[in-house]
């Protein structure tokens, strides 16, 4: 992209693509009139955007004034985003477009978590899934990596990875080095919240939370906009709240986390101990679906305490909404509604919604976002 991230005409770039990927395909005129810019400015970048093949016109629509100005939209499918989310055991995989439309999705197992393994195997998978898409001529616009664990997202370094057992690793760089492409990292459920900011529920809102239930459980907090990291990009781990005094061993290493008394491994090790079944996730989701007793007793149990702490996150943040994410979506209302039941009886005036969005690929669709935010993010470069 030309221009230097903090120059006016890269901030101009970023300020029309931010307008486009919100208000959808609009005139030159329109631009100038939504962005304040000169009708000379927008048409210049708008001429840039377009040498660049990231908008496009399409085609005036005759009214019965006349034909209608032409309208100026992003390009999405001329530019790609790969995504991958780790996690213990394997790797989910995406090619998108630029507005984190899978193309193509796989899933890689992980035989060593050693980075330098987890890496390689990144850097090969990449041509077998452009070529897979019929896109390997094609330039990438960059790779977002979504890493459970601490993560300083402005400088791509893992500060802690207790799940990989990595501290202070540069992953980033080195992934960078090894494909000869931009990088992006972030905590898993940042990902996400990043992607529902772009193109998901939470684009119609300057403030929400992005709740995540899954392997373990997090809450990212968008504030008017930005993803906030906190101090020591450690915002957002509302699984590692202490809910049980002296409790369950988390994979942190201390006893009596939220996400040891309430995730989805919590969750199959009550359901295998009470029913005497094998741990399995599938089975647990029937049982579910087929309102087996045992079952929903664990989800009242779990979505109650989860519903406990955030209402104390709402307490203290006021979101608009939460988006509500992570494979135990696909619990429905017998985790929902309990969360939603205590989230409601603990706040004190907000009562925002929670509104579940969750489909496949997620957690790689906001790893791809990642990348894609390099492209969209006006604020993050007009504050910098």
């Amino acid at each position: 992209m030309r221009g230097g991230p903090t120059t006016s005409r890269a901030i101009n770039r970023r300020l029309i693509l931010s307008l486009l990927r919100q208000q959808g395909a609009v005139s030159r005129a329109e631009l100038a009139s939504l962005t304040g810019l000169s009708a000379a400015a927008v048409t210049f970048v708008v001429s840039e955007l377009i040498e660049d093949t990231l908008v496009v016109e399409r085609e005036a629509v005759a009214g019965a004034t006349g034909r209608r100005p032409t309208p100026i939209d992003i390009n999405y499918d001329a530019h790609l985003t790969v995504g991958f989310k780790l996690h213990r055991h394997h790797i989910e995989c995406v090619l998108t477009d630029l507005a984190t439309t899978p193309l193509i999705a796989s899933d890689v197992a992980i035989s060593d978590p050693a980075p330098t393994a987890i890496i390689e195997t990144i850097a090969s998978t990449i041509p077998h899934l452009l070529q897979r898409a019929g896109r390997k001529n094609v330039g990438l616009m960059g790779i977002g990596v979504s890493i459970p664990g601490e993560i300083n997202a402005a400088t791509g370094v893992c500060l802690q990875s207790p799940r990989f057992g990595w501290r202070d690793l540069p992953f980033a760089e080195m992934l960078a080095e090894r494909v000869h492409a931009p990088v992006w990292i972030d905590d898993d459920v940042n990902a996400f919240a990043v992607a529902q900011r772009l193109f998901g529920v939470g684009r119609q809102h300057r403030n929400f939370a992005a709740l995540a239930i899954g392997a373990g459980i997090g809450c990212s907090l968008v504030i008017d906009g930005k993803i906030y990291h906190g101090s020591r990009s450690a915002a957002g781990k509302l699984g590692h709240t202490i809910s049980v005094p002296n409790g369950r061993l988390c994979e942190c290493g201390r006893h009596g986390c939220l996400m040891a008394h309430a995730a989805e491994p919590f969750m199959l090790d009550e359901w295998s101990r009470l029913t005497g079944q094998a741990i399995v996730w599938e089975a647990f989701v029937d049982a579910v679906q087929a309102r087996d007793g045992t079952s929903l007793a664990i989800l009242e149990d779990a979505g109650t305490r989860i519903g406990r702490h955030l209402a104390d996150m709402v307490n203290l943040f006021d979101p608009e909404v939460i988006v509500v994410g992570g494979e135990a979506v696909a619990l429905g209302e017998a985790l929902l509604d309990p969360i939603r039941r205590e989230m409601e009886a603990r706040t004190f005036f907000a009562n925002p919604k929670l509104l579940p969005d969750w489909v496949p690929n997620s957690w790689a669709r906001g790893a791809a976002a990642l990348a894609a935010q390099a492209v969209f993010d006006f604020e993050s470069v007009s504050s910098g």
